[in-house]
């Protein structure tokens, strides 16, 4: 394979739950005339023809998470748990999204036990060898996957707009490298997923004791001289630090089949437009044909 071949591994949850969020507000939902709601499907859509416009991959998987089980809520119950269950009008839509991206061709990859960013992380350590790999997501924690050969692009607000991550810019943007954001996660822990890593110690904190000894094991080794408060705080809480960033580090050891062949970004327009069709959304059409 020639590394000129760029594979897209999209976040197929961020981007579903990005789009409904961002035309749910008003509660007016997009339905078919069949009571369907569709929004979004549909602004996940907007979001993943313009990344195919503005990044040109020629090949493209999809990635999402296969229930609310996995190992990380075995092993910390907590995990995820401050969240409510998706509303009414969203839950047909994972459904929904897998038969458009089918039209499309296009692998949806998941794995039971484990999370969407497990699979893209293994997804993007198999291919990166062969091939330029870039991440499309909304979340922050992919960014530790950044590699050489591994671009993430974080969505920021509206449609065209991205951060692309690399290896090269990761540090001048960060202040700290891709892999140290899993000890990052580990000290300051993550209100999102529901983990506290050491209670008392914030970003700020974390990120100037990253930087000054560059992981977690290292500062435990020097435990001893840290100031009396932060050395307190970590003693007290080391159980948690350490199950903290087993939360935080995204699994890049599955074996999942997906061949690059799989994979090419290719589709028969027919299909996608009895997809369109079928869900009403004829301003979309033309963006496929």
């Amino acid at each position: 394979m020639e590394k000129n071949e760029r594979v897209l591994l999209v976040d197929g949850m961020a981007l579903l739950f990005r789009g409904f969020y961002a035309t749910a507000f008003s509660g007016n939902f997009m339905r078919t005339k069949d009571g369907v709601p569709t929004n979004g499907v549909y602004q996940f859509l907007r979001y993943f023809l313009d990344a195919l416009k503005q990044f040109e991959p020629t090949h493209v998987i999809c990635c999402w998470d296969m229930g609310s089980k996995t190992f990380r809520t075995e092993l910390f119950a907590g995990y995820k748990a401050n969240r409510s269950g998706p509303p009414e009008e969203l839950v047909p839509q994972f459904d929904l999204i897998k038969e458009v991206t089918e039209a499309f061709n296009i692998p949806n990859v998941g794995q039971p036990h484990f999370e969407a960013d497990d699979c893209i992380g293994s997804l993007a350590g198999q291919f990166a060898a062969e091939h330029d790999v870039l991440v499309l997501t909304g979340d922050q924690d992919l960014l530790q996957l950044v590699d050489d050969g591994i671009r993430v692009a974080i969505m920021k607000k509206g449609i065209g707009n991205y951060e692309v991550f690399d290896h090269e810019s990761f540090y001048d943007k960060k202040g700290i490298y891709p892999l140290q954001i899993i000890d990052l996660k580990g000290l300051m822990g993550d209100s999102s997923d529901n983990y506290p890593g050491v209670k008392g110690i914030g970003e700020k904190t974390a990120l100037k004791l990253l930087r000054e000894y560059g992981t977690i094991d290292a500062l435990l080794d020097d435990i001893d001289q840290l100031p009396q408060g932060i050395r307190r705080k970590i003693t007290e809480n080391l159980d948690m630090l350490h199950l903290s960033r087993k939360l935080a580090k995204i699994r890049c050891d599955l074996t999942l089949n997906c061949t690059p062949e799989e994979a090419v970004w290719q589709y028969e327009t027919s299909a996608v437009e009895e997809k369109f069709t079928e869900l009403e959304f004829p301003a979309l059409t033309t963006l496929v044909t």
